[in-house]
């Protein structure tokens, strides 16, 4: 199906989703459990926070858009919510009896394109209402959730399915070791600054700075900008924030977005890589601009990892742990 936006026409939140519910929570009002989510400010996992105890008081019903109206680095973003849920009072849900989970999906991509107009000083809630985007019309000028329910089912993709229920392998972090992350990887920093305009679209990722898409900016041909070198794959890249993400191909990295590059120095694979990332990411709340992860400070960096008899890493756990939680024999 073709997306000709030309056609498309303007239309106000306020006459898409009639009913428009701010969010009712903060973390504190809530209990613990796994009864429900807890929807935020977080433009990942859905907005998902955390699971917490059902509270009727406190509860919205699913099958609604979610206005990130709040919050540094999420706010401007928007999700399709298909489950009840507590949300945040950083949240609006937004509610239309012709939504469902196609058209919601089409929907919230085009309401992430709102995302550069806001920010921690400026926020969506005040002019929620009032926002204007672009959608597929009918004839009669009414939104066309037809088409956009058909687009979002055309496009080409299988449910994601998994074998394994829940993981055979325990997290006993009390017997986890400390161990420097400058033993096991050798670090480096990309060199020159390659810029994604600068160089001609082709297949090789662009890790920049991010917390998303594993840092992939974009991708570019080979010869990049003839300066910087390309970075094998199998490695493992974390950005000034602290974000960790596992390269499973070769790929350049921006020099300006601090990225840095661990080599592993043991046999590594894309499991155990996923596995230290995550370790790793877990660091990130020490860091911020004030506080950036250059190559030294990678390189002092000691993390806990699962430890075999002899007091070394145990890297085949880390293995058979990834690869036995859900979707983990999708790797």
């Amino acid at each position: 199906m073709n997306l000709n936006i030309n056609s498309w026409g303007n239309f106000k939140i306020s006459e898409l989703f009639p009913v428009l519910q701010n969010g009712k929570a903060n973390q504190g009002m809530l209990s613990d459990g796994y009864d429900c989510f807890y929807v935020g400010a977080k433009k990942d996992d859905n907005g998902v926070m955390l699971h917490c105890a059902y509270d009727s008081a406190l509860i919205q019903k699913g099958n609604c858009i979610i206005f990130i109206c709040n919050g540094q680095g999420s706010v401007g973003y928007a999700n399709y919510m298909d489950v009840d849920f507590i949300g945040s009072t950083d949240i609006v849900a937004g509610y239309n009896k012709m939504l469902n989970q196609y058209n919601g999906l089409f929907i919230a991509t085009v309401l992430c394109q709102e995302r550069p107009k806001y920010s921690f000083g400026r926020k969506w809630k005040t002019h929620l209402k009032d926002t204007v985007i672009k959608l597929p019309q009918t004839i009669e000028g009414f939104p066309d959730w037809v088409f956009m329910e058909q687009y979002i089912k055309s496009l080409n993709h299988k449910p994601l399915t998994t074998q394994n229920r829940s993981s055979q392998h325990s997290l006993n972090i009390n017997c986890w070791q400390e161990f420097k992350v400058g033993d096991y990887f050798d670090v480096y920093l990309s060199s020159g600054d390659l810029k994604i305009d600068a160089c001609e679209p082709g297949k090789i990722p662009l890790v920049s700075s991010g917390a998303t898409n594993n840092g992939i900016v974009g991708y570019i041909d080979e010869k990049g900008d003839g300066k910087a070198q390309i970075f094998k794959a199998n490695s493992i890249t974390v950005d000034m924030f602290c974000n960790a993400f596992y390269q499973n191909n070769d790929y350049y990295a921006v020099s300006h977005g601090r990225v840095n590059i661990l080599y592993p120095k043991f046999k590594c694979n894309p499991l155990i890589g996923c596995f230290i990332c995550s370790v790793i990411n877990n660091e990130r709340f020490k860091y911020s601009y004030g506080r950036a992860v250059y190559s030294d400070e990678i390189s002092r960096m000691v993390i806990k990892l699962p430890t075999t008899s002899g007091n070394v890493p145990d890297f085949n756990f880390m293995e058979n742990y990834i690869k036995s939680l859900p979707y983990g024999d999708r790797i």
